[in-house]
């Protein structure tokens, strides 16, 4: 059962990441990456590694990418203009992609793949103490400062990307409402005094 749910898991994790790359929409790809970190944590779940599927789900999902989706809907961005080069780039990507396959395979070795070399952890007692608890007790204890230290730097990114999303463009024609509900009909209209001329 764990093992249909891991190749699950991971089915849908390779499918998202290929969606991530080759969706033309921008807004898709960023659900699309949600959708894997999703099913990441789902696997680090499997391994019984609590604390790096929360803080993916958490840091990643739930501050990285809304950060990431508002400032993709809020810029106005030219998807012909992105997905343009895609199809010209892409056997020079495939190259670099199985290249740093072979990379990894030449240096994790094919020895530690597979259910002997990497067995599956073994399931911990229910009264054991799980180390997101021991984890969680040293973060808001001896760590607290850098933690809220590290909280005001993320909200002072947010509201730079706000304020650059927000900022007026130079060649927008705004009209502010309340300049003109103040407007008087003498500073818009001139009377000009002109003698007549006749007609040659």
């Amino acid at each position: 059962m764990v093992q249909f749910i891991f190749y699950l898991f991971a089915t849908v994790l390779i499918f998202a990441a290929v969606r991530v790359i080759t969706v033309k929409n921008p807004v898709h790809a960023a659900l699309h990456l949600v959708l894997a970190f999703f099913s990441m944590a789902a696997i680090w779940l499997l391994l019984e590694a609590e604390f790096l599927a929360i803080a993916l789900v958490l840091v990643y999902v739930g501050a990285v990418m809304v950060l990431f989706l508002f400032v993709v809907m809020m810029l106005d961005i030219n998807v012909a203009t992105v997905s343009e080069g895609f199809t010209r780039y892409l056997s020079s990507g495939f190259l670099v992609g199985l290249l740093i396959l072979l990379e990894m395979v030449a240096v994790v070795g094919s020895h530690h793949f597979g259910l002997k070399a990497m067995p599956a952890p073994t399931p911990m007692a229910a009264d054991a103490v799980v180390n997101t608890v021991l984890l969680g007790n040293v973060l808001y204890t001896e760590y607290v400062y850098p933690f809220e230290l590290a909280a005001i730097i993320l909200l002072v990114a947010m509201v730079a990307a706000i304020a650059l999303v927000m900022r007026p463009k130079r060649w927008s024609k705004y009209v502010k409402p309340e300049d003109q509900v103040v407007v008087k009909a003498q500073d818009r209209l001139t009377m000009v005094k002109m003698t007549a001329e006749k007609e040659s």
